[in-house]
């Protein structure tokens, strides 16, 4: 199934998609995301307004990437060997990178991390101001969603739900 992006910056039809893809992209999973050339880096992410929101800062060449070259694709993927659920969603556009907010920033790290700043590594602390340290967001905004689900029964020894 693919979407486009409509005027409004929503995509029309994303209610009929084969699985709830808002709830799939709550999830903390990995995406995989790929600016110019062949370049392919695990990233978390946020899905929010309808865009994918990535930390970026003086520890990537991201911004640098998006800067010369702002076309981007995105996948985010799961595969579930014992149900046969695989769900997929890619998405292509165009990326900037904007400035930091600890709100976003605590929506998206909580997912990964949990619940207790205390306790997370500190690379990813969000005392003080995150912006003064270089931390930046890449917003990823896809023209278009494509979206599958690629499920499969499970031969009988792997399923989970046999007798």
């Amino acid at each position: 199934m693919k979407l486009t992006r409509d005027a409004d910056g929503t995509f029309p039809g994303l209610d009929k998609a084969p699985f709830d893809v808002d709830a799939f992209l709550a999830r903390p999973l990995v995406a995989r995301l790929a600016t110019e050339g062949p370049r392919v880096r695990p990233v978390w992410f946020l899905w929010e307004d309808h865009a994918f929101w990535v930390l970026t800062g003086p520890w990537s060449r991201l911004e640098e990437r998006l800067t010369r070259a702002p076309v981007f694709e995105l996948v985010v993927d799961s595969c579930d060997l014992a149900t046969g659920t695989v769900h997929q969603v890619i998405a292509r556009g165009h990326g900037r990178v904007v400035t930091f907010d600890t709100g976003r920033g605590r929506r998206k790290l909580t997912r990964y991390l949990g619940e207790r700043e205390e306790l997370w590594d500190a690379r990813f602390s969000l005392r003080g101001d995150p912006s003064a340290r270089g931390t930046r967001w890449a917003l990823l905004v896809p023209d278009t969603l494509w979206i599958a689900d690629l499920s499969f029964r499970p031969p009988r020894e792997a399923r989970t739900d046999r007798p």
